[in-house]
């Protein structure tokens, strides 16, 4: 089995950077552009299907890449979705330290744990695996989400962030995870 992990399409707030969250906030110009390169770029046959977050930023990327060309089904989860915010949402990093302080993060504003948010992707990455074993898959997510079920997949921390519309490609070898592509964005200059 395979699966390709897409970050989804710039937004405004990505640009501001604005915290997203839960925050349905829709793609810019420059994210439909990107994901309609990414679309036409993937192999056709070779993905039965693409799942997406239920957020307007990611359902919108996995539509463009299906305007690309992708031939797939298009399924919608919720699982899927950011790691929650909470009251950061909508706030950049310097209006977080002008209102809670230098260590903000250490404050209770409601923010998802990455524990909550992790265990909502692992089941939801049991329930496809179990369902598309031996088949190719595409999942269109966010930035958090993404970091957190690919280090735990690999059994390591991940470092790098993941750019918008990048491709990550994990195949499942002998019962175990293993990265054959990280953060690819060749789309965008082909």
């Amino acid at each position: 089995m395979k699966i390709g992990l897409i970050r989804h399409g710039s937004t405004a707030w990505n640009k501001a950077g604005r915290a997203q969250g839960h925050s349905d906030i829709p793609l810019d110009m420059q994210g439909h552009a990107d994901a309609l390169a990414l679309g036409k770029k993937l192999n056709k046959n070779e993905w039965a299907c693409i799942y997406s977050s239920d957020l307007m930023r990611a359902h919108e990327t996995s539509k463009r890449i299906i305007e690309g060309g992708l031939r797939a089904e298009l399924i919608t989860d919720k699982r899927l979705r950011e790691v929650g915010g909470g009251r950061i949402e909508g706030t950049t990093e310097e209006e977080r330290i002008a209102k809670w302080g230098e260590e903000w993060w250490k404050l209770a504003l409601g923010i998802e744990t990455k524990e909550t948010a992790l265990k909502r992707g692992l089941d939801f990455l049991t329930d496809v695996t179990n369902k598309h074993e031996n088949e190719s898959i595409l999942i269109v997510s966010h930035g958090s989400l993404l970091k957190h079920l690919m280090g735990e997949l690999l059994g390591k921390q991940m470092e790098q962030s993941l750019d918008n519309t990048s491709l990550s490609i994990l195949e499942l070898i002998d019962e175990r995870w293993e990265w054959k592509v990280l953060n690819d964005l060749s789309h965008l200059h082909s």
